[in-house]
């Protein structure tokens, strides 16, 4: 995913969403989704269908992890038989990735991480009807055409089931001005797994968007001490599938 540059091509589909607003792109997605923020504090994500997930998808999770957490609200959403698209209230806060964060990962490192415990000790995992485990990751990787390595097909013993956020990238924690954790966003394959399958995405996103040094200081504003072997067997299975 990357913050689109240059000119952006508007679908006419996200003109009619945009109601006459003004339209900025902010983030395009690696199926060819791009996500624009209208000047009447609204997202519209649009893109085409996708065999990994859906925006449909998307919509019922951001309703059902609304009821606990705070997540961008869902205005309307739709589909038709080439594309998709999702319409959000916009929340009063900035991405962890934003310019202001990346000159401060200190900052930012500590919010991604608390807020990721948050939302783990938040979202109840007996309410909930999404699956992330290892299983059904292998199973929708293999929908994809995906061959998962043998040495993937058995994972660690989970160390605590959660409800985890599936995509849990630092540019997914929303910050407030004060420097902590306020929201999260995209949670399009949020489900139950171990609470490591988020912790070693989010621990090993920081080298992307704040460079190597950053990722025990993630894991340390989770909580918890580093479990190396659960990290890698997560992070491998996370650039498998």
């Amino acid at each position: 995913m990357s913050i689109p540059v240059g000119d952006v091509p508007v679908p006419e589909r996200v003109r009619t969403l945009a109601h006459g607003a003004a339209l900025t792109p902010v983030w395009r997605n690696n199926h060819g989704g791009v996500t624009f923020r209208t000047d009447d504090e609204r997202y519209i994500k649009h893109g085409p269908r996708n065999a990994e997930s859906s925006l449909a998808d998307e919509t019922v999770r951001l309703e059902w992890a609304g009821r606990w957490i705070l997540v961008p609200h869902v205005l309307e959403a739709g589909a038709d038989d080439t594309e998709e698209w999702l319409v959000t209230r916009a929340i009063s806060g900035e991405s962890a990735a934003a310019a202001r964060w990346l000159a401060e990962p200190a900052v930012a490192v500590r919010a991604v991480g608390e807020g990721l415990r948050a939302l783990h000790d938040a979202l109840p995992v007996e309410d909930c009807p999404f699956d992330w485990s290892v299983p059904s990751r292998i199973a929708n990787a293999a929908g994809r055409g995906i061959r998962i390595p043998d040495s993937l097909r058995e994972a660690p013993p989970i160390d605590r089931l959660v409800v985890c956020h599936a995509d849990a990238c630092c540019p997914n924690t929303l910050l407030g001005d004060d420097g902590r954790w306020l929201a999260h966003v995209d949670l399009g394959l949020l489900g139950t797994g171990d609470r490591w399958g988020d912790i070693a995405v989010a621990s090993m996103s920081t080298e992307w968007n704040y460079g190597p040094g950053w990722e025990d200081a993630l894991i340390e504003a989770y909580g918890v001490e580093p479990d190396r072997d659960r990290v890698t067997y997560y992070r491998d299975l996370w650039n498998a599938t």
